[in-house]
């Protein structure tokens, strides 16, 4: 079992950190640039909405075999990097930074980089705690990679694991099922208080009613 933890731990350390970066990345570029199909390729990200993991379930595992990611960590990372909610309201938050403080971060020198390190990070940490939030769950409950793309013992999860654990044995699987249920919900709950305030704030100022 302690594999399996060990494993969890540092697929969601590494899935919410990538996470991030393309999250406030795009919505920095989608709110303060001005390119080709920009409109296009939002409104892409706004359908993606709509598209629940169980539709898309045959064209990732199409995609996994094809590029090689067969018993590969990428496997369990790369279906999870990019969350569509995540980048919407991001985006609601860097649309409420004056194109004025971008200005004068230019005028200044700074590059890209610098802008979102210096300017965007700082004033949409309510968003980013929200995209933490909702990554680690999407992440740290995850069995699709191990049940269908890991065929390596060592390299599945915990919530594979107890998902295991809960249909192996008939006699326990109700004890075992909500045991498992438990151990898997406390750290969403413990990650959730630590990040109420910032949430509930993102809530309030995304346009979300």
């Amino acid at each position: 079992m302690t594999r399996y933890l060990f494993n969890s731990v540092i697929i969601t350390i590494l899935t919410i950190f990538i996470n991030l970066i393309i999250t406030v990345s795009a919505a920095y570029a989608f709110s303060k640039k001005k390119f080709r199909l920009k409109g296009a390729l939002f409104n892409f990200n706004q359908m993606a909405l709509m598209f629940v993991a169980t539709a898309v379930a045959v064209p990732r595992y199409i995609v996994i075999v094809n590029t090689g990611l067969i018993n590969n960590w990428l496997a369990h990372i790369l279906p999870l990097i990019a969350m569509p909610v995540a980048l919407f309201l991001v985006k609601q938050f860097v649309d409420q930074i004056p194109d004025a403080l971008i200005e004068a971060a230019v005028m200044d020198g700074a590059k890209d980089f610098t802008i979102i390190q210096k300017v965007i990070i700082p004033l949409v940490r309510p968003a980013l705690a929200t995209t933490v939030v909702l990554t680690f769950n999407a992440v740290w409950q995850a069995t699709e990679a191990s049940n269908n793309f890991i065929t390596n013992d060592t390299m599945r999860t915990l919530a594979f694991y107890l998902n295991s654990l809960s249909t192996n044995n008939t006699i326990a699987a109700t004890g075992m099922t909500a045991a498992a249920s438990v151990i898997l919900f406390l750290p969403n709950l413990v990650i959730f208080i630590i990040m109420q305030s910032k949430v509930m704030n993102t809530m309030t100022h995304s346009g979300i009613k």
